[in-house]
């Protein structure tokens, strides 16, 4: 990833390829035509999902693609928490490559034909 650089010893951290992958608080709430306290609340509900990256937080912009929130998004990362995942193990499940899933990961699959398949495979990490 161009836009963070991993602390000494840490794993790579997950997320869209390239800094323009990323929208900081500010722009998501923009794209969604909302007040930047409805984007915390959402954080806070859990539907959607923001991570620390040069000390700024941000969200993932294929998340909100089409001005809208990923429909399946709020479901799956309710499922992740119950599994035990943090912010940032569940954005790397995200964007784990998957080659059994069209468009490669479950973050780009949630967005087509295969989201229920995301779900259902979310669903079963806490079993």
């Amino acid at each position: 990833m161009t836009d963070s650089v991993p602390a000494e010893g840490a794993a790579p951290l997950a997320g869209p390829a390239d800094a323009a992958g990323w929208l900081t608080l500010p722009d998501v709430a923009e794209r969604l035509d909302l007040p930047i306290s409805k984007v915390h609340q959402m954080i806070r509900d859990r539907e959607l999902i923001a991570v620390r990256r040069d000390g700024v937080r941000r969200i993932p912009a294929d998340l909100v693609a089409n001005r809208t929130v990923l429909k399946h998004l709020p479901g799956v990362l309710t499922l992740l928490a119950d599994a035990g995942y943090d912010d940032e193990a569940a954005l790397r499940w995200l964007y784990e490559p998957d080659d059994t899933l069209t468009g490669g990961t479950p973050a780009v699959a949630l967005g087509g034909d295969q989201a229920r398949e995301v779900k259902r495979r979310a669903q079963a990490l806490g079993f």
